[in-house]
């Protein structure tokens, strides 16, 4: 039985969704996953996301549109 909570499963998304897991998390991920609603809609919604994403063209904004969404990202992590 994992200890992985959704917390922690939020944070190993990327790394599951991109192959980079180890074993051992990959498994604990998909435990969480197997008894949580919630990050399993999570998951779903960030694989939606990233597909999406995957159509935008490069480079379409200018750069201070850029600079703004950037700096706003990161006073939210503060």
């Amino acid at each position: 039985m994992s200890d992985l909570d959704c917390r922690g499963f939020v944070e190993l998304v990327t790394s599951y969704l991109e192959g980079d897991l180890s074993p051992q998390d990959e498994q604990d991920f998909i435990d969480h996953l197997a008894q949580c609603d919630g990050c399993e809609r999570y998951l779903e919604q960030m694989r939606l996301t990233s597909t999406a994403l995957t159509d935008l063209p490069t480079g379409s904004l200018p750069a201070d549109t850029r600079s703004r969404l950037l700096d706003t990202f990161r006073a939210r992590r503060s």
